[in-house]
């Protein structure tokens, strides 16, 4: 049925309800029966007016669906995808090739480039433009590139850079990195501020490193898994609050116990500023896990197999005299250790030291200071090993201040520790109580509580004689029968 014939018979259907009722209405009733009467010219109305559209249907039976259209929509191009949404820049839209076998610098430079066309009017950091959110998106794809992609301009923030693998060419700059944050020249205090880099594979390939972070703010690395570096896997020079998180870094693609072990190199992250975190990050194979040079930063939830000590490795490197300043908290040094150069201010608590993994303290101009190393867990296997160790071939120990070592467990190695407790049984006049097999620095007693307990009625007279190398010497002016019990604390607080 066509639309006019459709719209006669609606027409016809109004006027009949219009006249059923005005006879509805229209009627008069005595006013006792007036309720029952309205309710049966309801029923009545209701009933016509089913009748009505059942006729309707019958009469005007359904069009057959006509066939859609096809469409094609054209392949988009890269100012399509910048007009469409300006927040997203995908790579393949700027000919990049997501099977990894041609080169794709020069697309994936297109697109970093397209991002940093958007607005200018809003800032950041004074000097440092905010370009809104913008997404360079991957797409899942393997992209091989032969040069480090770098951000076109300094004086931006505010993009992300995600999705996907970056694969290092065979003719990739041994000294570069994949993704390089720097610039030899700015006109602002910090190159970048809120760059991000999540989801990423960087495949170094050998050929130098992965992220290259320099003089920037605020920087975040999420969840990237960065292998086969020869140099950094993650560079932070100056800037600071860099954030490294949920990540994998290692040189070699291996769970431990590899063959090559004794040959792994590189630094899998190297910081160089200050104000940074690295947490919950696992580094699997590097000659350094993390070496810090920076002040005030935080190791939290890493965990360090890179290389067995035994082999050369070194899971954290605080090389940074006199100025550490760094937090290391919840940590898991599998078979390697953490080296600690003149300490200034460093704190090591609450984290795990597996397969005679150790803590040295390395003197360089004889400094350490505001250590606080406690309430670790240490597990060796039986060989006489220390649990912190002091390296003293340059020059000894010389400013000690506001050191504790204490309330660590350790099962298979050696206590080390700056308060210890001992009790001596004797009868005579002196009681020597050796501490040198339990205190950390050596020839160093500042601090001495002890008491004397006589057995039988005697009351002497006893007095503190000697604390020279680690060892205390209490003497009674008669020969009794007692315990001594000693306390002694090498710290100056």
């Amino acid at each position: 049925m066509g639309m006019e014939p459709r719209m006669q018979t609606n027409n016809v259907l109004f006027c009949f309800l219009i006249i059923f009722l005005i006879h509805v209405h229209g009627e008069q009733s005595p006013l006792d029966d007036h309720g029952n009467h309205f309710h049966d010219q309801m029923r009545k109305m209701q009933a016509f007016k089913s009748s009505l559209i059942r006729r309707e249907l019958v009469s005007c039976p359904s069009p057959s669906p006509s066939p859609s259209p096809s469409f094609s929509a054209p392949a988009p191009s890269p100012q399509a995808v910048v007009m469409n949404n300006p927040r997203v820049f995908e790579a393949t839209s700027f000919g990049a090739d997501p099977s990894g076998k041609l080169d794709s610098t020069e697309a994936l430079e297109k697109a970093i480039a397209a991002a940093f066309q958007g607005p200018k009017e809003l800032f950041l950091m004074n000097g440092i433009t905010n370009l809104g959110g913008a997404h360079i998106h991957l797409q899942g794809g393997i992209y091989k590139i032969s040069q480090p992609l770098r951000l076109p301009t300094v004086g931006a923030g505010n993009l992300m850079i995600g999705g996907g693998t970056l694969l290092a060419s065979d003719d990739f700059p041994t000294d570069g990195y994949l993704i390089n944050l720097s610039s030899s020249s700015s006109s602002s205090s910090y190159n970048y501020e809120f760059i991000t880099l999540k989801d990423l594979m960087l495949d170094c390939n050998y050929r130098g490193g992965g992220i290259s972070v320099i003089n920037s703010l605020r920087t975040s690395i999420d969840n990237c898994y960065i292998t086969h570096f020869n140099t950094n896997g993650i560079l932070v020079q100056q800037g600071h609050e860099t954030y490294i998180r949920n990540s994998f870094l290692g040189q070699h693609i291996t769970a431990g116990s590899d063959p090559g072990e004794r040959k792994f190199s590189g630094i899998a992250i190297n910081l160089m500023g200050n104000d940074n975190a690295v947490t919950d990050v696992v580094i699997f194979s590097a000659a350094i896990g993390i070496m810090v040079s920076g002040q005030a930063n935080t190791l939290s939830g890493v965990h360090c197999y890179n290389k067995a000590t035994s082999f050369g490795g070194t899971g954290i490197y605080l090389k940074l005299p006199n100025l550490t300043q760094t937090r290391i908290l919840n940590c898991y040094l599998d078979y390697t250790r953490i080296i600690a150069e003149d300490p200034n201010q460093l704190t090591i608590t609450n984290s795990f030291f597996l397969g005679d993994a150790y803590i040295v303290l390395k003197s360089v101009k004889g400094i350490a200071k505001r250590i606080t190393i406690v309430d670790n867990m240490f597990s060796g296997s039986n060989k006489g090993i220390d649990i912190v160790q002091l390296e003293q071939s340059s020059v000894p120990f010389k400013e000690i201040d506001q050191v504790v070592v204490d309330r660590n467990n350790v099962q298979g190695m050696n206590i080390r520790a700056t308060n210890a407790r001992k009790s001596v049984q004797g009868n005579g006049t002196s009681w020597s109580v050796d501490f040198s097999p339990i205190l950390l620095f050596p020839d160093l007693i500042n601090h001495v509580q002890y008491s004397l307990r006589v057995n039988g009625n005697s009351f002497p007279n006893f007095a503190l004689r000697n604390v020279s190398e680690n060892k205390v010497v209490i003497e009674s002016n008669i020969a009794v029968t007692a315990r001594v019990f000693v306390m002694v604390n090498q710290a100056q607080l």
